[in-house]
């Protein structure tokens, strides 16, 4: 990618303020563009917006297409009359600095399903129209995702432990049920049709402010998907429908004992026989959302650590061949330009590396790991080539702050020394460290721009519980960082304009 010199913020919508509960693409999404706008930024990275699970994690979701429906903004279908004033009185139980799971969840679900009551009672034809052009051009994947989130509602989210003709997709069982539970299944395409709508404009809005959006794609998908009950023939699997070998990656910089996802392994093979069909698909529906896609986990296109699925144990995983070169020459003919940012974090050899250069993606540096005291360390800025985005942190980081408050003494003082501070502001000394950097694009996380602790971090990867929870209110934002950020970025040569 030919890439100017940019610069913008990571926040997922989830983490913006707003009265239920958690943050959506309503108003609140518009005011924090024109925050963006004000402080000179033209990108806005996002993590996945597909549907929650386990842990509510957007990493690990039933659907690899389908959007977040608690992402969906309830005063607009109250604009549309398919909600009602009384109905948005926000719940008690909902926080302004985390987000409480279980009370949005009900509340935004007990919602929705009032608004599409009264849609499929009430809605113009326009409103119909539209929703039925949705439904023909997503149908590649809605129907089924439709069809999976109802069994699941009846029959729990395990689909191997399903009626086996339900869990095997046999036609006969399929159509009778859907015959019997055609409203649920309206139900969930009606949220996915609220769900890009909205996010169609707020995208558009962005665009209009100059703000590009970089999604996030992630490499693995969860075993309890309508991916994978779907196309089980494409996934490591036994005749039960359980993985054999399960995701996972070994002891690197976010984890002494290594990290143990639990998605299922991919049957490359399967997918080279179709050329990669049902991932490009995916690529294409992802870049139609978004200007740029990082890709999760780049080093598993490559090589990818494979746990025994009967230990769970990462340590007793193994390296096994991933696809390749030729996956991106599939991706590159279909595609031609690819929009995407390489997430090289981890275990990176020199053949990942290759990998990477052939295709000219541009890998991704951290600040919070460049100061080992080895002045060789690819993440120091003297050492970052043009083609490299650069993070103070990322939501698998600490905070800035949080990180400085645990860093051992003599790592401060190489910190201090390279950035010639005393690090009392150390998430701004650190935010100017990227923006000066060599490096194409810079990007910080919105928890930096607020100098928040270790009380803002977004996830800790290898606990189970209290991730993806943080939110912030409008009152912690002061007035001046918009500015202050905005003369940082002229300075060092970040803004930008499509023109």
């Amino acid at each position: 990618m030919n890439l100017p010199r940019r610069s913008g913020i990571l926040l997922h919508p989830t983490s913006l303020p707003g009265p239920f509960g958690s943050g959506d693409f309503g108003r609140d999404a518009y005011y924090f563009v024109d925050w963006l706008f004000s402080a000179r930024q033209s990108l806005w990275q996002i993590l996945p917006l597909c549907d929650i699970g386990t842990g509510n994690s957007p990493y690990m979701s039933p659907s690899a297409f389908a959007g977040n429906i608690f992402l969906i903004g309830l005063e607009a279908l109250r604009d549309e009359g398919w909600l009602k004033n009384e109905d948005l009185v926000p719940c008690t139980s909902f926080e302004k600095y985390r987000i409480n799971f279980p009370a949005i969840i009900d509340f935004r679900t007990s919602r929705l399903k009032l608004a599409a009551g009264r849609f499929f009672e009430t809605a113009d034809e326009t409103s119909k129209r539209s929703f039925q052009a949705f439904c023909l051009k997503s149908g590649f994947w809605l129907e089924t995702y439709a069809l999976f989130r109802t069994i699941s509602e009846i029959h729990g989210p395990i689909w191997q432990t399903w009626p086996k003709p339900l869990a095997r997709r046999d036609p006969v069982a399929m159509a009778s049920f859907v015959s019997q539970n055609d409203h649920e299944i309206r139900f969930w395409k009606f949220c996915q049709w609220c769900f890009y709508r909205q996010w169609d404009a707020l995208r558009a809005y962005a665009y209009s402010k100059g703000i590009d959006i970089i999604g996030d794609i992630p490499i693995f998908v969860s075993l309890n998907s309508a991916d994978v009950w779907a196309n089980p023939e494409l996934f490591d699997l036994d005749d039960s429908g359980y993985p054999r070998t399960v995701a996972g990656v070994p002891p690197d910089k976010f984890s002494d004992s290594g990290q143990h996802w639990g998605n299922p392994l991919y049957n490359w093979k399967k997918h080279a026989d179709t050329r990669y069909d049902w991932w490009i698909k995916r690529m294409k529906h992802m870049m139609d959302m978004h200007d740029y896609v990082r890709l999760d986990h780049f080093r598993g296109f490559q090589a990818y650590w494979a746990i025994p699925a009967d230990t769970g144990i990462p340590a007793r995983g193994k390296w096994m061949n991933g696809p390749g070169s030729d996956f991106f020459e599939a991706m590159k003919k279909e595609f031609g330009s690819l929009r995407f940012i390489a997430e090289d974090l981890g275990v990176i050899t020199r053949e990942v590396d290759e990998l990477r250069k052939q295709y000219e993606l541009p890998g991704m540096r951290i600040l919070q790991f460049a100061f080992d005291l080895n002045p060789a360390n690819p993440y120091l800025p003297y050492n970052y080539d043009h083609d490299t985005v650069v993070y103070t942190g990322t939501h698998d980081n600490d905070t800035t702050r949080g990180w400085w408050n645990s860093l051992p003494e003599q790592n401060r003082d190489l910190v201090r020394r390279y950035l010639s501070i005393n690090g009392e502001w150390i998430n701004w000394d650190m935010i100017r460290a990227a923006w000066s950097s060599t490096a194409a694009i810079a990007l910080t996380p919105y928890q930096d721009i607020l100098g928040l602790d270790s009380s803002g971090r977004m996830n800790r990867p290898g606990d189970k519980t209290g991730s993806w929870e943080w939110r912030f209110d409008w009152e912690q934002v002061k007035s001046w960082p918009s500015g202050y950020l905005a003369e940082m970025t002229e300075i060092y040569g970040r803004t930008y304009s499509r023109q």
